[in-house]
């Protein structure tokens, strides 16, 4: 009888776990020719939502909506505490993980215990809060804007900038007010770094609250870049935009981006496309930096989704060889600036 009582919670969980983003992509993979090289446990977890595959490993699961101050609804993923150590609820560390561009918090549960990093700090002691910027599956929605309304650029009128003005001050005030502690650590991979640069140098006030920072592969001035793909592209940021904001494009690599599917099809394990795949995720001619066994996992999680103008933004570093905020053209800087070309982010 205790036996069944134990095996009921976890039946439910089943029959009620949500599907990933991109689960319909997993489906078509596992049926496809290459589907038997992977696992039925790897397409599971490529199915799953986030919340169902923390509590498939018997983790501890909270969702968090945060507001910004421009009416951003941000979503947050917390893990209190760990399951085989410090187990127990109670006051902890906060240390905050904020993923880089097209991600989403997912990134940092997919490996799994003892590999993802977010358990492996649970595990050691911390209270751990996964963020997800604005715009991508998680953080897609907004007190007034519509992220779905066709023809409307309202909502995706955003860059690491904002990012950093107002999603992280956001998530700080929240947690710490809900933790009741004074200070966080802060864990930012690339875009997650970018946006905390710019908020510790926009928003000051804020570098009291942070104990420590860590990055990883951060990403500010590209001086150093020697990705191929990045710098091709990098010279028509302003007009690679304006074509894709005339025909209606604001959002790249989100939930119905026809893209998707393509990428499904170059980075899957086993075909010679699959380096062009490693090219566009990141300039590392060594083999196995890309753990090309997880793919139906990653898959369904990511890509999550981001603004064109991120990556515009991003393109208008790599072009100009500065950190600034983003380039409207000179008559708009002027606007909003007071000047002709965007402030360097230490700017106030």
């Amino acid at each position: 009888m205790c036996q069944s009582l134990l095996v009921l919670p976890f039946l439910l969980a089943v029959v009620t776990a949500g599907r990933s983003p991109h689960a319909d992509l997993v489906d078509k993979l596992e049926r496809s020719p290459e589907g038997g090289r992977y696992s039925s446990n790897i397409f599971e977890d490529g199915r799953l939502d986030l919340e169902s595959v923390i509590r498939k490993y018997q983790y501890p699961y909270e969702s968090h909506h945060v507001v910004t101050e421009d009416g951003y609804i941000l979503g947050a993923v917390r893990i209190p505490h760990g399951r085989d150590q410090n187990n127990q609820p109670g006051s902890k560390t906060v240390v905050l993980i904020l993923h880089g561009l097209l991600s989403s918090c997912a990134d940092f549960v997919l490996l799994g215990p003892g590999q993802a990093l977010a358990y492996m700090l649970a595990e050691e002691g911390y209270d751990v809060w996964l963020l997800n910027s604005r715009g991508n599956f998680h953080s897609r929605n907004h007190t007034t804007l519509d992220p779905n309304r066709r023809g409307d650029i309202s909502f995706w009128n955003f860059s690491w900038d904002e990012m950093g003005r107002y999603d992280i001050p956001a998530y700080l005030d929240y947690i710490l007010e809900l933790t009741g502690q004074e200070k966080v650590h802060y864990i930012g991979h690339s875009q997650g770094s970018t946006s905390f640069l710019v908020a510790m140098s926009m928003r000051p006030e804020y570098n009291e609250k942070i104990i420590s920072f860590q990055g990883l592969a951060p990403a500010a001035f590209f001086y150093n870049n020697r990705n191929p793909f990045y710098l091709n592209i990098a010279p028509f940021e302003r007009v690679l935009e304006s074509l894709a904001n005339q025909i209606g494009i604001y959002e790249v690599l989100g939930r119905n981006d026809v893209l998707t599917p393509i990428l499904m099809q170059i980075c899957r394990d086993g075909i010679a496309t699959q380096a062009l795949c490693r090219l566009l995720i990141q300039y590392d001619k060594s083999e196995g930096v890309f753990n090309t066994t997880m793919f139906p996992v990653f898959l369904g999680h990511a890509p999550s989704g981001a603004s064109i103008r991120q990556i515009t933004h991003y393109g208008q570093g790599i072009k100009f060889g500065t950190f600034s905020r983003y380039h409207h053209g000179h008559r708009k800087n002027l606007v909003t600036y007071g000047r002709v070309d965007p402030p360097p982010t230490t700017w106030t």
